[in-house]
């Protein structure tokens, strides 16, 4: 088994699915999570698919109204969990799964429910940089940094003590990122718009 395969057995996917998706359906009728792209699967199914394939447990955090979202995640084996605070912004959300997945874990892969298009070989690469002792690592491609990120157990605090709307993003800035160069422009494609489709 390689150095990532090691340090996923105690790494979290946690896929982050309780946005209300405002820029793609401002009247809140369509939830873009559920739209097909186009081989015909669900946005959040793709973007579960990826990360179940190189972590074992994928925990999914879910507003209290999902559309059935959870259902779906629930049907590959995907921990849900319902975040009664969603509406506050992306760190209730990181905030609530990191508790959910204590004690077990005590590194995690964040990834977000609407980037299905995220190769898994990026995410491996990301896990083998845990291995290799970056406490926090992002993929980076032609010069810009995306998503999904890592994080390791020294920032447990940090992750726990997060508000607002930003999620990670201040963590990011202020702490050293091992920067993990990749050939993945799917680290930037998310579905905002139906377009993105």
């Amino acid at each position: 088994m390689n150095v990532a395969g090691n340090v996923a057995a105690n790494v979290a996917g946690i896929l982050l699915a309780a946005g209300r998706g405002r820029r793609f359906d401002p009247l809140g009728e369509h939830n873009k999570l559920l739209q097909l792209l186009p081989d015909g699967e669900p946005v959040v199914v793709a973007s579960a698919r990826a990360l179940l394939s190189v972590v074992p447990r994928v925990i999914a955090v879910v507003p209290p109204s999902d559309g059935g979202v959870a259902d779906l995640l629930r049907g590959l084996g995907v921990e849900v969990t319902l975040c009664p605070d969603a509406d506050s912004g992306m760190a209730a959300s990181l905030v609530h799964a990191i508790r959910h997945s204590l004690p077990a874990a005590d590194a995690w892969l964040v990834a977000l429910g609407d980037m299905p298009f995220v190769s898994p070989a990026t995410m491996r690469a990301l896990l083998a940089a845990l291995a290799d002792g970056a406490d926090i690592a992002a993929p980076v491609h032609a010069g810009r940094r995306g998503n999904p990120v890592a994080f390791g157990a020294a920032h447990l605090p940090a992750l726990l003590a997060l508000e607002g709307e930003h999620g990670a993003r201040a963590l990011l800035k202020s702490m050293p990122v091992r920067e993990v160069e990749v050939d993945d422009p799917g680290i930037f494609r998310d579905i905002d718009t139906p377009a993105d489709l």
